[in-house]
């Protein structure tokens, strides 16, 4: 990621960490297809002049919309939840923490993602945000979070942010476009917000070869030396290389540990 970009949401399996190497690897493109989108790192790294992202996620959309389209508004949100937390202490994390559960909105989203355990996103099998308050550091000052936000909206004025699921979100493409996919892995649902099923996905890749769109996708690879790699149809991808994504976030976070993980990268090109 370009170095004066500092993410602006931290997304669960995020690819901040290769989306340079990724990015360098796409083909040339008209339109930029990126279904699951979560942080945007990939998008911001590769800043293509056109590009239509979405997610399942409907407050993440909306997050993005309003990044977008009245960055402003989601400043003064943040700063105002901001600042009741430091005058009232962490029972206010815990009040905007139901409230979004109970409304999901990009306002209350933008602070639990910058007042929680390691700014992990993190949501139950009930699609509920269950992270608790990194009680050490009680967020972003506003200040900062203001000059981030307002850089990333100003990057992404000719993107277009749509609520659907991966089939919906590019539908639209032709021969003449790229899709990008980061989808949950197989060995991880549950940990993320939706879920796929991996035949559906898998008939979904035929379909976009089918109508000669080019296309790449990230998945499953090692933890350590354990073996999570899936078997993927050797018909709907060309090559397959892995790359180094640090350390497991989820395993420091639930299981105290650090792990080194290597992620698939699959190109159908």
């Amino acid at each position: 990621m370009n170095q004066k970009m500092l993410p602006v949401i931290k997304w669960s399996g995020s690819k901040r960490s290769q989306a340079g190497t990724i990015a360098s690897l796409f083909p040339e493109f008209k339109t930029y297809f990126e279904p699951f989108l979560g942080g945007g790192s990939v998008l911001i790294q590769s800043r293509p002049k056109r590009a239509i992202c979405g997610d399942v996620c409907e407050p993440l959309i909306e997050f993005w919309n309003m990044i977008k389209d009245n960055p402003m508004k989601m400043i003064k949100g943040y700063a105002k939840s901001w600042q009741v937390l430091q005058d009232k202490g962490y029972t206010t994390y815990y009040k905007i923490r139901d409230r979004f559960n109970a409304n999901p909105n990009p306002s209350d989203l933008l602070f639990l993602s910058r007042t929680c355990v390691n700014g992990l996103i993190r949501f139950n099998s009930d699609g509920k945000f269950n992270n608790s308050l990194h009680h050490t550091r009680k967020g972003i000052n506003p200040k900062t979070l203001e000059n981030i936000v307002l850089q990333w909206s100003e990057c992404i004025q000719n993107y277009k942010f749509i609520t659907g699921n991966y089939f919906e979100t590019t539908k639209s493409a032709t021969k003449n476009d790229f899709v990008y996919l980061d989808p949950p892995y197989f060995n991880t649902v549950g940990r993320y917000y939706g879920k796929i099923i991996f035949d559906d996905f898998i008939d979904y890749l035929e379909e976009l070869g089918s109508r000669n769109i080019k296309y790449a996708f990230s998945y499953d690879g090692f933890r350590d030396k354990i073996d999570y790699t899936v078997d993927i149809p050797k018909h709907v991808y060309k090559r397959r290389i892995f790359l180094d994504s640090g350390n497991s976030s989820f395993k420091k976070v639930i299981d105290k540990q650090s792990q080194s993980v290597k992620e698939s990268f699959y190109m159908n090109f």
